[in-house]
């Protein structure tokens, strides 16, 4: 398993959270993201930049992800894709993606940005919570134990 970051967009706690399951677990971690992000010294996480554009960072991840890897993101489209490629999709608030729930969760995307554009205004997610964070944790380490040493 290889752990896989859309990083523009993911929270500071969440990325320090993957360094220390990294490093426990020597798990390769790549971060993806358009802009320089610093990482921590380490033989098993790493930083790739990419030019900027309209999913761009995505394109990157789908390309080299492989069956059971693990990404971690937001994006809604880019977890569809990466489950069709039989990897795990993780978001930052600990909800898994599986096939079970990701066509519910791109019609409801669907929806919203149909509500956007016709002008209505929408709520943006909350903050990240504490309970969040624990989540997001509890799935990191369940995914990292189950493919242990493969």
């Amino acid at each position: 398993m290889k752990i896989w970051v859309d990083a523009d967009a993911c929270p500071v706690v969440i990325k320090e959270i993957l360094f220390k399951a990294a490093e426990r677990t020597q798990t390769r971690t790549t971060l993806v993201a358009n802009h320089f992000m610093r990482t921590p010294p380490s033989r098993v996480i790493s930083f790739k930049r990419v030019a900027s554009g309209f999913d761009v960072a995505d394109d990157e991840i789908v390309k080299n992800v492989c069956p059971q890897d693990l990404v971690v993101t937001a994006d809604i489209p880019l977890a569809a894709e990466v489950i069709e490629k039989q990897a795990y999709a993780l978001s930052p608030r600990g909800e898994l993606f599986t096939q079970a729930n990701i066509r519910q969760k791109l019609n409801m995307r669907d929806f919203m940005d149909t509500m956007r554009a016709s002008g209505e205004q929408t709520q943006g997610p909350p903050p990240l919570s504490q309970s969040d964070r624990q989540a997001f944790a509890n799935h990191l380490d369940t995914l990292l134990r189950r493919h242990a040493g493969q």
